[in-house]
Protein backbone atom coordinates (compact mmCIF):
# COMPACT_ATOMS: atom_id res chain seq x y z
CA UNK A 1 0.00 0.00 0.00
CA UNK A 2 2.74 2.26 0.84
CA UNK A 3 3.91 1.72 -3.30
CA UNK A 4 0.79 2.27 -4.19
CA UNK A 5 0.35 5.65 -2.12
CA UNK A 6 4.65 6.55 -3.23
CA UNK A 7 2.84 6.42 -7.15
CA UNK A 8 0.14 8.19 -6.67
CA UNK A 9 2.19 11.04 -4.97
CA UNK A 10 4.20 11.07 -8.02
CA UNK A 11 1.90 11.15 -11.00
CA UNK A 12 -1.00 13.00 -9.39
CA UNK A 13 1.32 16.31 -9.78
CA UNK A 14 2.71 14.74 -12.49
CA UNK A 15 -0.92 14.68 -14.57
CA UNK A 16 -1.85 18.21 -13.26
CA UNK A 17 1.13 19.26 -14.68
CA UNK A 18 0.75 17.63 -18.25
CA UNK A 19 -3.42 19.26 -18.30
CA UNK A 20 -2.05 22.45 -17.36
CA UNK A 21 0.35 22.09 -19.99
CA UNK A 22 -2.59 20.74 -22.65
CA UNK A 23 -4.80 23.67 -21.33
CA UNK A 24 -1.96 26.21 -22.42
CA UNK A 25 -1.04 24.82 -25.33
CA UNK A 26 -4.76 24.37 -26.83
CA UNK A 27 -5.50 28.00 -25.72
CA UNK A 28 -2.08 29.45 -27.29
CA UNK A 29 -2.81 27.19 -30.81
CA UNK A 30 -6.58 28.10 -30.04
CA UNK A 31 -5.43 31.79 -30.48
CA UNK A 32 -2.71 31.31 -33.01
CA UNK A 33 -5.60 29.83 -35.46
CA UNK A 34 -7.89 33.17 -35.12
CA UNK A 35 -5.24 35.23 -35.39
CA UNK A 36 -4.03 33.34 -38.64
CA UNK A 37 -7.77 33.73 -39.96
CA UNK A 38 -7.55 36.99 -39.14
CA UNK A 39 -5.10 37.87 -41.38
CA UNK A 40 -6.27 35.54 -43.89
CA UNK A 41 -9.50 37.39 -43.99
CA UNK A 42 -7.39 41.04 -43.91
CA UNK A 43 -5.52 39.92 -46.73
CA UNK A 44 -8.49 38.58 -48.49
CA UNK A 45 -10.51 41.60 -48.26
CA UNK A 46 -7.43 43.58 -49.29
CA UNK A 47 -7.44 42.02 -52.30
CA UNK A 48 -10.91 41.69 -52.84
CA UNK A 49 -12.10 45.27 -52.12
CA UNK A 50 -10.52 46.82 -55.33
CA UNK A 51 -12.67 44.23 -57.47
CA UNK A 52 -15.40 44.70 -55.71
CA UNK A 53 -15.66 48.38 -55.86
CA UNK A 54 -15.17 48.26 -59.77
CA UNK A 55 -17.52 45.60 -59.77
CA UNK A 56 -20.48 48.94 -58.26
CA UNK A 57 -18.63 51.15 -60.64
CA UNK A 58 -19.59 48.81 -63.19
CA UNK A 59 -23.03 48.20 -62.65
CA UNK A 60 -23.93 52.32 -62.11
CA UNK A 61 -22.35 52.52 -65.24
CA UNK A 62 -24.86 49.38 -66.69
CA UNK A 63 -27.62 51.85 -65.15
CA UNK A 64 -26.25 54.63 -66.86
CA UNK A 65 -25.90 53.56 -70.31
CA UNK A 66 -29.26 51.26 -70.05
CA UNK A 67 -31.33 54.47 -69.06
CA UNK A 68 -33.86 55.36 -71.58
CA UNK A 69 -32.34 58.91 -72.85
CA UNK A 70 -29.04 57.19 -72.88
CA UNK A 71 -29.86 54.13 -75.16
CA UNK A 72 -31.93 56.54 -77.79
CA UNK A 73 -28.47 59.05 -78.11
CA UNK A 74 -26.78 56.32 -78.82
CA UNK A 75 -28.66 53.77 -80.88
CA UNK A 76 -30.99 55.73 -82.72
CA UNK A 77 -29.92 57.04 -86.44
CA UNK A 78 -31.86 58.96 -89.04
CA UNK A 79 -34.44 57.17 -91.44
CA UNK A 80 -35.00 53.96 -89.18
CA UNK A 81 -38.65 53.57 -88.15
CA UNK A 82 -39.91 52.76 -84.87
CA UNK A 83 -39.69 49.07 -85.04
CA UNK A 84 -36.17 49.34 -86.00
CA UNK A 85 -35.73 51.02 -83.01
CA UNK A 86 -37.70 49.76 -80.69
CA UNK A 87 -34.92 46.20 -81.57
CA UNK A 88 -32.24 47.96 -81.59
CA UNK A 89 -33.06 49.86 -77.93
CA UNK A 90 -33.75 46.02 -76.50
CA UNK A 91 -30.24 45.06 -78.45
CA UNK A 92 -28.39 47.24 -76.34
CA UNK A 93 -29.87 46.50 -72.68
CA UNK A 94 -29.16 42.90 -73.79
CA UNK A 95 -25.39 43.66 -74.97
CA UNK A 96 -25.20 45.73 -72.03
CA UNK A 97 -26.41 43.07 -69.81
CA UNK A 98 -24.24 40.64 -71.14
CA UNK A 99 -21.29 42.58 -70.92
CA UNK A 100 -21.71 43.31 -67.30
CA UNK A 101 -22.96 39.70 -66.08
CA UNK A 102 -20.29 38.73 -64.12
CA UNK A 103 -20.32 41.42 -61.65
CA UNK A 104 -23.34 39.74 -59.56
CA UNK A 105 -20.25 37.67 -57.96
CA UNK A 106 -18.48 40.53 -56.88
CA UNK A 107 -22.62 42.21 -54.94
CA UNK A 108 -24.90 41.41 -52.83
CA UNK A 109 -27.92 38.68 -53.97
CA UNK A 110 -30.67 41.42 -53.25
CA UNK A 111 -28.73 44.01 -55.48
CA UNK A 112 -28.19 41.76 -58.09
CA UNK A 113 -31.85 41.28 -57.88
CA UNK A 114 -32.79 44.80 -57.79
CA UNK A 115 -30.91 45.57 -60.86
CA UNK A 116 -32.12 42.83 -62.50
CA UNK A 117 -35.58 44.31 -61.94
CA UNK A 118 -34.55 47.69 -63.32
CA UNK A 119 -33.19 46.29 -66.52
CA UNK A 120 -36.55 44.55 -66.79
CA UNK A 121 -38.58 47.76 -66.24
CA UNK A 122 -36.87 49.48 -68.75
CA UNK A 123 -37.17 46.95 -71.35
CA UNK A 124 -41.04 46.21 -70.18
CA UNK A 125 -41.31 50.30 -70.86
CA UNK A 126 -39.93 49.99 -74.16
CA UNK A 127 -42.05 47.58 -75.18
CA UNK A 128 -45.15 49.37 -73.28
CA UNK A 129 -44.75 52.62 -75.48
CA UNK A 130 -44.15 50.79 -78.82
CA UNK A 131 -47.32 49.08 -78.63
CA UNK A 132 -49.15 52.84 -78.61
CA UNK A 133 -47.65 53.58 -81.55
CA UNK A 134 -47.69 53.17 -85.17
CA UNK A 135 -44.34 50.50 -85.87
CA UNK A 136 -43.61 52.13 -89.32
CA UNK A 137 -43.70 55.74 -87.84
CA UNK A 138 -40.16 57.77 -87.90
CA UNK A 139 -38.33 56.77 -84.78
CA UNK A 140 -38.47 59.76 -83.85
CA UNK A 141 -42.25 59.71 -82.74
CA UNK A 142 -41.30 56.76 -80.77
CA UNK A 143 -38.51 58.48 -78.89
CA UNK A 144 -40.63 61.22 -78.04
CA UNK A 145 -43.10 59.07 -76.93
CA UNK A 146 -40.79 57.19 -74.36
CA UNK A 147 -39.68 60.09 -73.32
CA UNK A 148 -43.14 61.87 -72.78
CA UNK A 149 -43.94 58.21 -71.17
CA UNK A 150 -40.55 58.87 -68.45
CA UNK A 151 -41.94 62.20 -67.50
CA UNK A 152 -45.04 60.94 -65.98
CA UNK A 153 -43.71 58.26 -64.04
CA UNK A 154 -42.73 59.44 -60.32
CA UNK A 155 -40.52 56.79 -59.26
CA UNK A 156 -37.97 54.83 -62.18
CA UNK A 157 -36.52 51.44 -60.68
CA UNK A 158 -33.33 52.52 -62.66
CA UNK A 159 -32.93 54.89 -60.08
CA UNK A 160 -33.78 53.17 -57.48
CA UNK A 161 -31.16 50.58 -58.77
CA UNK A 162 -28.44 53.19 -59.05
CA UNK A 163 -29.10 54.39 -55.45
CA UNK A 164 -29.04 51.13 -54.17
CA UNK A 165 -25.48 50.52 -56.00
CA UNK A 166 -24.60 53.46 -54.20
CA UNK A 167 -25.59 52.36 -50.36
CA UNK A 168 -23.88 49.00 -50.85
CA UNK A 169 -20.59 50.23 -52.14
CA UNK A 170 -20.71 52.79 -49.29
CA UNK A 171 -20.89 49.80 -46.92
CA UNK A 172 -17.48 48.42 -48.24
CA UNK A 173 -15.30 51.56 -48.01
Amino acid sequence: MAVFIEILKLTIPALSVVFVVYLMLRQYFESEHQREMLRIRSNQQSTTLPIRLGAYERLSLFCERISIPALILRVRTEGTNSAQLRVALLMAIQQEFEHNITQQVYVSDNLWQIVKIARDDVQNTINYVYQSIDPESDSKEYARALFDFLEQKEVLPLHKALEAVKREASLHL
